[in-house]
């Protein structure tokens, strides 16, 4: 692990962190809302497309691909439909961003200063503060995905008028748990997802630091983001389905841009059916928009964050001067 993430890691107030953290999640959202549509539109689409057959019948649109899914939106609900869902996610990043780092810093803080011989370093230390800071994040912010994904879904017939009536509506009809539909599969997901990405993050930063030739994404940190984003999201995909399909689960799964949207139990079982009806490659629907995503997504949180926590500390530094 290196020494400045080490650094960095240890620096600035528990505010600066929360700070820092929300507005990486503020701009990482803005920057990738076209291609979070896409990719939840992709993975509720339920029938092959190799099999012609399993089109016959159904009312909603039938996606190919992620430019083929941009150009049906823009053709069919104008360019703010790549934003739907856009204000519960801005949200839930700007939530999930502070409790994330907030969450890894403290952790991480007391693994390594625990006595010895129970005190953890280096890898260990970035994999468990990780995974615990995905779980909590992923736990706080739940309900906001939820809707985040509902209002993706929707195509030009609006399931829910506004974010009060989808709040009123839910609570009304499917309760409180109605708002947690599916976090066993974002828990799943998120503990290795975040562990992975944390510890491949740590371990080749100081290897791009290195690297003898020029990187993409203007920095070693964004570089090092990026491929740990990559190997760590598709070791997970599909519970990242799974989540999506059980989160529009409930009385209005005929409504959303997807009409045959089946109906599953559990994590298990959405995975077993997934597998059973559509193969592997259902388990893996939008993997490549979601790559796409997540590459930028990640390098932007990274950088945007490590920057702003350097740019706050150096405000503090100055106001203590003068």
């Amino acid at each position: 692990m290196s020494g400045e993430v080490t650094q960095l890691k240890h620096e600035g107030s528990q505010l600066q962190v929360v700070a820092a953290g929300a507005i990486a999640g503020l701009v990482s959202r803005f920057v990738i809302a076209p291609l979070d549509v896409i990719k939840i539109r992709l993975q509720l689409q339920v029938h092959s497309l190799s099999d012609p057959l399993s089109t016959r019948g159904i009312n909603g649109p039938t996606y190919k691909g992620t430019f083929g899914t941009l150009k049906y939106i823009l053709r069919e609900e104008g360019i703010t439909g790549l934003w739907k869902g856009n204000i519960p996610a801005e949200a839930m990043y700007l939530c999930y961003g502070s409790v994330q780092f907030s969450a890894y810093k403290y952790i991480s803080n007391v693994l390594e200063s625990m006595p010895q011989p129970y005190a953890l370093h280096g890898s260990a230390v970035s994999f468990i503060s990780g995974a615990a800071a995905g779980a909590c994040a992923t736990t706080a912010t739940y309900p906001l995905d939820l809707l985040r994904t509902r209002f993706a879904a929707q195509g030009t017939d609006r399931v829910y008028t506004s974010i009060v009536a989808s709040l009123r509506h839910i609570a009304e009809h499917e309760g409180p748990t109605g708002f947690f539909r599916g976090l066993g599969a974002g828990v799943s997901q998120i503990v290795p997802y975040m562990g992975l990405f944390f510890s491949s993050y740590e371990t080749l930063k100081p290897v791009m630091a290195n690297s003898p030739v020029p990187l993409p994404f203007g920095s070693s940190d964004a570089a090092a983001g990026v491929i740990a984003s990559v190997l760590s999201k598709t070791a997970v995909y599909p519970l990242d389905t799974t989540r999506k399909r059980l989160q529009v689960q409930g009385p209005m799964r005929s409504r959303y841009v997807h009409r045959n949207i089946p109906m599953y139990t559990g994590v298990i079982g959405t995975l077993a059916t997934i597998a059973k009806n559509e193969g592997t490659r259902g388990l893996y629907r939008g993997l490549t928009v979601s790559l796409l995503k997540a590459a930028p997504a990640s390098a932007v949180t990274v950088w945007t964050y490590e920057r702003a926590m350097a740019a706050m500390l150096v405000l503090e530094e100055r106001m203590a001067v003068e």
